[in-house]
């Protein structure tokens, strides 16, 4: 009879971790449709930060059992978009400007090379900080104020940073393996950046 409860309770193991897989995996494929929807949110240039914020905000009604979808995402997308294309015209403007301190460098001008170097490390920081102020944006939020809240944690918590940044590699990576990977991998990186925040929330 004992054999039979020991027999019982192990075969009682796999029903309480059967739905547990399921779920990680349904939150994995969720990231991935997600990054189709900011990818393909982001096609007006300079509407990619307006993107991952409802991405990112979807991402956090998913992982909280809330409600929401595709009509969900394109409310936010349309409210973040408010302040958020402005952010998006600063980032290509930086962009730019960076892209002409590596030519400046590469020309041979004395001190190109460090003005450079300090041009692409500030540039990612720059990448850094709006993802972090996207992975907080809520409706009403002003983009100035998220900005400099952001900021201060991409200083302040190098090692969230670090993780933003590595998750930023996978996409060129996979464009590189096959280009098509590049879009769902963008939810991956809202997701890092979720994940981040949070970390950085609890400490």
């Amino acid at each position: 009879m004992a054999g039979t409860r020991v027999k019982a309770s192990g075969a009682a193991a796999p029903a309480r971790t059967e739905p547990r897989a399921w779920a990680r995996f349904a939150v994995f494929a969720e990231c991935l449709l997600t990054g189709v929807w900011i990818a393909v949110a982001s096609l007006g240039i300079v509407t990619y930060p307006a993107a991952f914020a409802a991405g990112v905000r979807h991402l956090r009604r998913r992982t909280a059992h809330e409600g929401g979808g595709l009509r969900e995402f394109a409310a936010d997308f349309r409210t973040a978009l408010r302040g958020g294309w402005l952010v998006g015209l600063a980032g290509w403007a930086a962009a730019v400007a960076v892209w002409v301190d590596v030519r400046a460098a590469r020309a041979g001008i004395p001190g190109g090379p460090v003005v450079g170097a300090l041009g692409v490390l500030a540039l990612i920081g720059l990448v850094v900080a709006g993802l972090r102020a996207a992975a907080v944006w809520e409706p009403g939020a002003r983009w100035r104020t998220l900005l400099a809240h952001a900021g201060q944690r991409t200083v302040l918590d190098p090692a969230g940073s670090f993780l933003i940044v590595a998750g930023l590699a996978v996409v060129p990576v996979s464009a590189w393996f096959a280009a098509p990977l590049a879009v769902p991998v963008l939810g991956a990186v809202a997701a890092a950046a979720v994940a981040v925040e949070e970390r950085y929330r609890h400490r």
